[in-house]
């Protein structure tokens, strides 16, 4: 993926967009906090961190901006609440509790990019 926007923007990106990219690439360097993923909340955990990532990935694609229905999508996301993957996190421990956190800092930022009309 590139730095950069698409070029059909024709538009430095936003602050939004860099702020994203930097936190997922540094995101995406970082281990799976767990070997063993039999563990129901991991496995909470890591459907989470795919469905996130493919909101993040489709929002860079698009220069920083998100689809009306990943709109839509996180704001359902948000409505049900993180309690389940808080309790995992918190059950868990490190690194795990850091992980999470670092995720659902993704999410509140994606949550700040413009959408689509």
């Amino acid at each position: 993926m590139t730095a950069e926007p698409p070029d059909r923007s024709r538009r430095p990106p936003s602050e939004g967009y860099v702020r994203l990219k930097r936190l997922w690439e540094v995101h995406r360097k970082d281990a799976f906090p767990a070997a063993d993923t039999a563990d129901p909340r991991l496995q909470e955990v890591a459907l989470y961190e795919s469905w996130l990532g493919s909101i993040v990935d489709a929002a860079l694609g698009r220069g920083g901006r998100l689809t009306v229905s990943h709109a839509t999508m996180l704001e359902a996301r948000r409505a049900e609440s993180s309690q389940t993957l808080w309790s995992a996190a918190a059950e868990l421990g490190e690194p795990v509790r850091s992980y999470v956190a670092r995720l659902m800092t993704i999410e509140d930022l994606l949550g700040t990019l413009p959408r689509d009309r």
